[in-house]
């Protein structure tokens, strides 16, 4: 069983104006943006130090209703297994094992609660960064924003193996529970009433707080709360980009 088992391997933007948003994340991130080749549609992949980090497409004419946002890819062994076995706790299949040639095969799926990201095990060894995780660019952190929390983190665990690495007391919010599979960690709550439906919030690394909050705003997405410190040291950013998806920023000093 390779190291990558479990692990997010892969993030993606789906949007309706791909060269805004490439603009946008390459300012306030920091990726260099480049064109893959796809010759069926147009797709960018931002990479850090020549490592690929996440890839970037339009919305497809099929699903022009749906809101802007940001999956998270999670590698395993045997993709049709692993969306049997997620169907199987409860979970949807949203779009059946599908191969893409020369890369890998993926399936898009939910968790029970109705949470989606995308099961995926590449054709080639997919080894991973050898950059140090703290890097500016890469993903930091990964949080899942759960209808109920404590359930989300069984099926997380039993899907994927993940342990619970422990847990934070944030009163009226409830439980923050730290999860980690020996490569990644992250976190998991339940949500806010007040906040979007469940959904997974993906923080990317940046050098300074304040500095790239100023860059979100001067190109037209909002900061919705912070920078504010968390454990560790570190301050932590929710950001929304000018179509309204959101994401993270972590960064080690304000």
């Amino acid at each position: 069983m390779t190291d990558n088992a479990g692990s997010f391997v892969w993030y993606e933007w789906i949007g309706a104006d791909l060269g805004g948003a490439a603009d946008f994340y390459g300012h306030v991130v920091g990726w260099t943006l480049g064109d893959p080749g796809m010759a069926s549609f147009p797709y960018k992949v931002g990479a850090v130090a020549g490592y690929g980090i996440v890839g970037m497409l339009t919305l497809p004419h099929e699903a022009m209703s749906a809101r802007p946002g940001w999956t998270g890819y999670i590698w395993v062994e045997n993709v049709d297994a692993a969306a049997a076995k997620l169907k199987a706790a409860g979970g949807a299949v949203l779009r059946e094992a599908t191969d893409i040639p020369n890369i890998g095969r993926f399936a898009v799926v939910a968790d029970p609660q109705g949470t989606p990201f995308t099961l995926f095990r590449d054709a080639g060894g997919n080894p991973p960064p050898e950059t140090p995780p703290e890097t500016p660019g890469l993903v930091g952190w990964r949080e899942l924003h759960a209808a109920d929390g404590e359930a989300a983190f069984t099926f997380y665990a039993g899907q994927f193996g993940w342990t619970e690495a422990g847990q934070f007391d944030m009163g009226p919010m409830g439980i923050y529970r730290l999860f980690d599979n020996g490569a990644q960690q992250g976190g998991m709550m339940t949500k806010s009433s007040q906040g979007p439906g469940p959904c997974w919030l993906y923080y990317f690394n940046v050098e300074a707080a304040d500095a790239a909050a100023a860059r979100v705003a001067a190109k037209g997405g909002k900061v919705l709360h912070g920078p504010h410190e968390v454990p560790g040291g570190l301050w932590a950013t929710q950001c929304a980009d000018r179509e309204g998806a959101m994401f993270g920023l972590v960064a080690p000093k304000r």
